[in-house]
């Protein structure tokens, strides 16, 4: 427990631990390490979610840098939503990374809901297109059938947690475009073509950084990452159903591999 620069404890303030060290002489500005810094230190429940950050003359002591470059990190997570600055009482843990477990049976608005989140979805174009021919194998088509192409974001809390591609046989499921247009929900889409269930066959992740547009759709600074997957899910009888190529804002979530 420390002291503040107002006299009250603060939890939290701690010494950096061994192996860590802003780079002063490297390509990375100082405020952006401190940013990366303190999302981890929130990642790793130090601050938990509604708590008050140290002063900012502590934290600004922690980093070795000036109360202007402290700011700038500040604002930097305010802006991604991570912190609040609320007048008169400090800083504040807005919100913490959600936890999204990859599993058999892997659903947003489950996920999301079970965090006490609001999820949400919204389509941002479709189109109806003959299959590539990646796509004929991919989802056992025949060659020069037709598929829904649907591009669409989902948010929890109105705040964007990813933005994906996904492409479904549209002789199988005629209306799904409309249908996610009115739920916003891809198993509620499907369960209106009479698909009850679905599972996950196949999860690529990876990772990169965000393209302009995708960036721009999930609001994040540029050069932000983002974690890719792109999956397989599959019906009862392991007919495949459904391909999509998703980018989640890294900084938003936490992906989790469950066996």
């Amino acid at each position: 427990m420390t002291l503040s620069g107002d006299g009250e404890e603060t939890p939290g303030l701690h010494a950096e631990p061994a192996g860590f060290a802003m780079e002063r002489a490297g390509g990375v500005a100082l405020w952006r390490q401190i940013a990366e810094r303190l999302k981890a230190d929130i990642r790793a429940g130090v601050w938990a979610q509604g708590s008050r950050l140290p002063a900012e003359s502590a934290l600004a002591e922690r980093f070795g840098v000036n109360r202007h470059t402290l700011r700038r990190a500040v604002a930097e997570l305010a802006a991604e939503g991570l912190l609040a600055a609320r007048q008169g009482r400090g800083t504040f843990v807005e919100s913490v990374p959600i936890s999204y477990p990859i599993a058999s049976r892997t659903r947003f608005s489950e996920i999301i809901g079970r965090q006490a989140r609001s999820p949400g979805g919204r389509l941002i174009s479709s189109s109806r297109e003959t299959a590539s021919p990646w796509l004929v194998e991919k989802l056992r088509l025949r060659p020069g059938e037709s598929v829904h192409r649907l591009e669409t974001l989902r948010v929890a809390d109105g705040v964007p947690i990813s933005l994906s591609t996904s492409w479904f046989s549209a002789e199988r499921f005629p209306d799904l475009v409309s249908r996610y247009a009115e739920t916003g929900s891809v198993t509620m889409a499907l369960a209106a073509h009479g698909l009850e269930d679905y599972t996950r066959q196949r999860t690529d992740i990876s990772a990169r950084l965000a393209e302009p547009e995708e960036a721009r759709w999930l609001k994040l600074a540029p050069g932000a990452p983002v974690l890719v997957n792109d999956i397989v899910n599959v019906d009862g009888e392991g007919v495949p159903i459904q391909v999509s190529h998703s980018r989640f804002a890294a900084e938003r979530i936490q992906l989790t591999v469950e066996s």
